[in-house]
């Protein structure tokens, strides 16, 4: 019998006081078991996930939606590469942030603490699964996972797999677990498991996130929207500013952190800008421009406001020029998701003026904007990409996955 969300989060929580006490080698003898799984039991999972493919694949799902579902070999030995590298980190989990001594003899320590209970309600992709499972055990926390129905299968193969590493390891096993029920009302369960969910963190479109801040009670950090922008500069090296545009839009254009806008100074439109989109169309990216990029380069076709505010997610590029530096930070911050954004300059006080003036999480100078990720920033692997400034902004690890508590130590202290 399927148990209700109810009874999974409260199962979680009951771990998480156990989890929390678990020392740093028996969180990492846990993870290294649960990669060695994921790579023993490839072909079991690599069956589960075409299903979900052939299944989607079937009902006419976007090629974005597939890309995000495949489960490739090289991505399952990235996932379980994540859990070792999360493994080699130092343990968060009790270390002193900050310690100080008061002029009355106490002694103040404020504490790193594990959240309790983490859930994640994600969409098509089953790599997120491990990530989140490996984060939150290594610091401290109970995971609950609550996948899409695309992903079905491939999910609840990669779960059983990790709570079998589990359990070998000796670490309880509900402290991953799996909501196999893709319905909207245990969603809605998991929004308001208030008591036994400290941290809800969801992962997908804009329906989800709307619901999200429409129905939940249990705190949360939103996951959103990758609208993200590189402006290049009138001083930026242009061949360094094509490779960079031309890997942000192209690497893997399916995913947050590729690129959606980009913004070009004037000075660039002429001679350098329709090289670059000449080479985004022979790979087979959709050029939307302003009038002064349809003047300059015929094939774009017109830009709507829509497409300014739009996460393609799709070799699809809006394009504007724009007249100054100002302008271009105007245009970005309007439109921005607040994810990553990025600046390809030669000018220093340019680069310093882009970092401090654009809000976003991630701020990139000459390098693309596909590094806005866990695993690239050192990570492991990552829970999500913060687009909130409370109370972690970015791309989040384990420290994101921890807050602090205060330990003040006395000798029979009393206040007067």
């Amino acid at each position: 019998m399927t148990s209700s969300v109810t009874e999974i989060c409260r199962r979680a929580a009951a771990c998480a006081p156990g989890l929390a006490r678990l020392d740093g080698g028996t969180k990492d003898a846990a993870l290294h078991a649960m990669a060695d799984a994921l790579l023993d039991t490839a072909g079991d999972l690599a069956i589960a996930n075409k299903e979900d493919v052939a299944a989607a694949s079937s009902q006419g799902t976007s090629r974005t939606l597939l890309d995000r579902l495949t489960l490739t070999s090289s991505r399952l030995e990235g996932m379980a590469s994540g859990l070792r590298a999360v493994a080699a980190q130092g343990d968060p989990v009790g270390e002193v942030v900050n310690g100080w001594r008061r002029p009355n003899g106490l002694t103040i320590e404020e504490v790193r603490a594990p959240l309790g209970v983490v859930g994640v309600i994600f969409e098509a992709r089953p790599n997120v699964t491990s990530d989140v499972a490996g984060l939150a055990l290594k610091s401290g926390n109970a995971s609950v996972l609550r996948g899409s129905s695309i992903a079905m299968n491939s999910n609840r193969a990669i779960v059983g797999v990790l709570r079998g590493a589990l359990e070998s390891s000796g670490v309880p096993i509900d402290a991953v677990q799996l909501i196999d029920d893709p319905s909207r009302s245990a969603a809605l369960e998991l929004m308001t498991a208030k008591g036994h969910v400290d941290l809800l963190v969801p992962r997908g479109g804009a329906a989800l996130i709307k619901s999200i801040e429409d129905n939940a009670t249990v705190p949360y950090i939103i996951d959103g929207d990758g609208n993200c922008h590189i402006y290049v500069d009138e001083s930026a090296d242009e061949a360094m500013a094509a490779a960079i545009v031309l890997n942000a839009k192209t690497q893997r254009p399916s995913v947050c952190n590729a690129l959606e806008t980009l913004v070009v100074h004037e000075s660039k439109a002429a001679a350098w800008l329709p090289g670059v989109l000449d080479e985004l169309a022979s790979a087979g990216v959709e050029i939307r421009g302003d009038t002064r990029v349809t003047e300059t380069w015929p094939r774009a076709k017109s830009a709507t406001q829509e497409d300014w505010a739009t996460e393609y997610l799709d070799l699809v590029l809006a394009v504007t020029v724009v007249s100054s530096f100002d302008a271009a930070v105007a245009h970005i911050n309007a439109y921005g998701t607040a994810n990553a954004e990025g600046i390809v300059t030669g000018d220093l006080s340019a680069a310093r003026r882009f970092a401090t003036e654009i809000d976003a999480g991630s701020i990139f100078v000459n390098a693309s904007t596909r590094f806005s990720d866990g695993a690239e920033f050192g990570y492991g692997a990552e829970i999500g990409i913060s687009t909130q400034k409370l109370h972690a902004r970015g791309p989040m690890g384990l420290r994101a996955l921890t807050s602090t508590k205060f330990v003040v130590w006395g000798e029979g202290h009393i206040r007067n």
